[in-house]
């Protein structure tokens, strides 16, 4: 959630772009709650969690409502088209929320584009112009969605399930193929390219060591990391011009 924010408001600073992180962290946080209720509905039950998940959701859903009304009031509409075009993959994510499938790779995959959306969204509400705007977006699910790929099937390797490393590895390098397109057309640095290049290396590497013990908690923390390089490639890249 916060790489798409932080992206956002560190190349398009703006009142409305700080109005919508906030409108957009108050939807996100709503996700679990409304997740817990809907599982407790489904199953016919009500448990002492379910009144508390409820309110929660509300609050949330308050907080997301109240922080886009304020970009809008500040901004006018023109930033709400990527999240128009978002819709879709969030409703998906959240299809499958209420089935209780939150972990299937259709739901990671649809969650993580949508969320991207946001950082165009606050560079459009910050003034930029849509096409290079629409290119944060694009970066961002060019790093997300090969991510999870590479995630799941370290995940499957170490509770040694079938994985398929080949496909992984396909999916960063159209990824880098997709910005590479993008920096050539003028809509994106060539360091998000870099940042990319680096993360088909972090991939190369992982499998290569697949037969090392590593939590979960350990990757995540990682990619914690090359979350915030491949923000700070991407934010050097259009400030110096690279």
């Amino acid at each position: 959630m916060f790489e798409p924010i932080v992206l956002g408001l560190l190349l398009a600073p703006s009142l409305a772009g700080l109005f919508l992180s906030v409108g957009a962290v108050g939807a996100f946080l709503s996700r679990h709650p409304f997740k817990l209720a809907i599982g407790d509905w489904r199953r016919g039950r009500r448990m002492p969690r379910t009144p508390l998940a409820e309110r929660f959701a509300v609050l949330y859903v308050c907080i997301a409502t109240l922080g886009l009304a304020l970009a809008i009031k500040t901004a006018g509409i023109g930033f709400l088209l990527p999240l128009l075009f978002a819709a879709p993959f969030t409703i998906v994510q959240l299809f499958h929320d209420s089935l209780g499938r939150s972990r299937s790779l259709i739901a990671e995959l649809a969650g993580s584009i949508s969320i991207g959306a946001v950082a165009a969204a606050i560079a459009i509400a910050g003034g930029w112009p849509r096409p290079a705007a629409f290119g944060l977006w694009i970066i961002l699910a060019a790093r997300t969605v090969p991510t999870i790929l590479y995630l799941r099937a370290r995940l499957r390797i170490l509770h040694r399930k079938p994985a398929s490393p080949r496909m992984v590895i396909i999916a960063h390098a159209l990824a880098i193929l997709i910005v590479f397109g993008l920096a050539r057309g003028g809509v994106a640095p060539f360091l998000a390219v870099a940042a990319l290049v680096i993360l088909l290396v972090r991939a190369l590497i992982g499998f290569s060591e697949s037969g090392k013990r590593v939590t979960p908690k350990r990757l995540g923390l990682r990619e914690l990391g090359f979350g915030a390089m491949t923000v700070c490639a991407v934010v050097l890249g259009h400030v110096v011009g690279w």
